[in-house]
């Protein structure tokens, strides 16, 4: 059993080994939310000072910071997850900690031209999967779906 595949059995159990594929090797290079604006070559933190967050957004483990970030994208807010050609969406998860604004944000995954998403999982690979498959307790649910229209 690899690294990722224990990992999702642990932290996320409502995903099966025949609900996703890795897609990657495993990298510290970048993280999801850098995978999120399709960044393989650096880590995105709004709380550590010497990772990378975009200029005038605040440095903030909010939803609200979350979509600021991905705004300087073109990114901007809708409701629905399912898939639409000619669009790329986000999926911000986070864990609802009964505050008003929506939680913490936890993980965003991205959804690819065939309408499944991708995710990096930490410093482990990226995977392929559905989006419900890692909800859970590590997770959370998804708090937040962003859109922008594809580039070609």
């Amino acid at each position: 059993m690899s690294r990722v595949d224990s990992w999702l059995r642990t932290y996320c159990p409502n995903i099966s080994p025949d609900q996703y594929q890795i897609t990657s090797p495993e990298t510290s290079d970048y993280n999801c939310i850098g995978w999120g604006a399709e960044e393989d070559d650096r880590w995105w933190d709004p709380t550590d000072p010497d990772q990378y967050w975009p200029d005038q957004v605040p440095r903030e483990l909010t939803i609200a910071a979350f979509i600021q970030a991905y705004a300087t994208m073109g990114y901007i807010s809708c409701d629905s997850v399912e898939f639409e050609p000619g669009f790329q969406k986000l999926a911000i998860y986070a864990r609802d900690d009964g505050q008003p604004d929506g939680g913490q944000p936890t993980h965003v995954a991205r959804q690819l031209p065939n309408g499944r998403w991708t995710s990096k999982l930490g410093e482990l690979e990226d995977i392929e999967h559905e989006l419900d498959g890692l909800r859970g307790f590590y997770y959370g649910t998804v708090a937040q779906i962003l859109k922008r229209p594809a580039s070609e």
